[in-house]
């Protein structure tokens, strides 16, 4: 039954999907609503919306309170739009087909190690979020979504203040950027990433409460970065590409900062043995999704620093599932 659990539970994601997609848990904020009244609202078919509901409430996102009548549950409440901690932009991203018909793709990516992404669309994940800025918004939403509690996790658990200067690279809308600005009243930042990206960060960032201190450059990190700065983080950044590509990002790094700079290279890293551990799983998705992309252990993080210039000091678990590994330039 375990097994069989685990086979089915594409089920499960695609009903919250389904659920986050017409905004159910939108529609249900102000109180319990019967399922025809959630048709109507959301232009789907009566009986089958039912059967959706009634799906989801047995796995405790919903709850069905009288036949027919459903309301919320602490679960279901992440699924709101207007919550800060929602998980509706996340579910969506993973729901839709760009990484559901990608994860379809996923023994294409086992026996050739390209990406099922670059099989099913035709270009890269990067190339095809540029064309298409629809997908392209809901993945910078998804990503801020994500990075809620791991921003936290790495503004309190990483101590900042000894830098002047702090270069977010490829920042995305700049949350991470914020949340350390915000714990770090002397610090300044930048805020780097593509042009179409920034253009997007730039309302976020007017809004920020750190708009002050912080400047947005836009460019593309495989021909240079912001120079000057006494510290680069790069958050999900060096696990999108393989060890080639990452190497060119941690160079431009490496050849941008102040003498004795460091860089901060925030992401999970897979530890040895059998114990279950997301990274694992994640590394799967970055297989099926990024061309090259992949989690790395503390030895292989180790001898990618090494190989862009850089000593790895030290890493930083955070309170997160996240660790702040940190190089100083050599």
């Amino acid at each position: 039954m375990a097994l069989m659990q685990m086979i089915t539970s594409y089920w499960v994601s695609q009903s919250i999907y389904a659920a986050a997609k017409l905004g159910i848990a939108d529609h249900l904020a102000t109180g319990e609503k019967s399922y025809k009244e959630l048709a109507t609202v959301t232009y789907t078919h009566e009986q089958s919306l039912y059967r959706l509901l009634r799906a989801l409430a047995s796995v405790g996102i919903f709850t069905e309170t009288s036949v027919g009548q459903f309301a919320m549950t602490p679960l279901s409440a992440f699924l709101q739009s207007d919550t800060p901690s929602s998980l509706r932009d996340v579910a969506i991203m993973m729901g839709d087909r760009e990484h559901y018909g990608s994860w379809g793709n996923i023994l294409h990516a086992i026996k050739t190690g390209n990406s099922g992404f670059e099989q099913l669309f035709g270009m890269n994940v990067f190339e095809y979020y540029a064309q298409n800025p629809e997908p392209a918004d809901i993945f910078d939403r998804a990503m801020t979504s994500f990075s809620s509690i791991e921003n936290a996790a790495v503004s309190s658990d990483y101590d900042f203040s000894s830098i002047n200067t702090l270069v977010d690279v490829a920042g995305g809308h700049g949350s991470l950027l914020t949340s350390i600005l915000k714990a770090n009243p002397s610090l300044n930042g930048i805020l780097f990433d593509m042009p179409e990206v920034i253009e997007r960060a730039k309302a976020h960032m007017a809004t920020s409460g750190v708009s002050d201190r912080c400047q947005l450059l836009s460019g593309n990190f495989f021909e240079s970065v912001p120079g000057g700065a006494d510290a680069y983080i790069l958050k999900h950044i060096i696990h999108d590409w393989d060890d080639e590509r990452a190497a060119v990002i941690l160079k431009q790094c490496h050849q941008a900062m102040a003498n004795n700079g460091r860089v901060l290279v925030v992401e999970q890293v897979i530890p040895p043995g059998n114990d279950p551990f997301v990274g694992k799983l994640l590394d799967v998705n970055m297989l099926v999704m990024c061309p090259g992309g992949k989690e790395r252990t503390s030895e292989e993080f180790r001898a990618l620093l090494a190989q862009a210039g850089f000593n790895m000091t030290r890493i930083v678990p955070t309170q997160g599932l996240v660790s702040v590994i940190e190089g100083i330039k050599m």
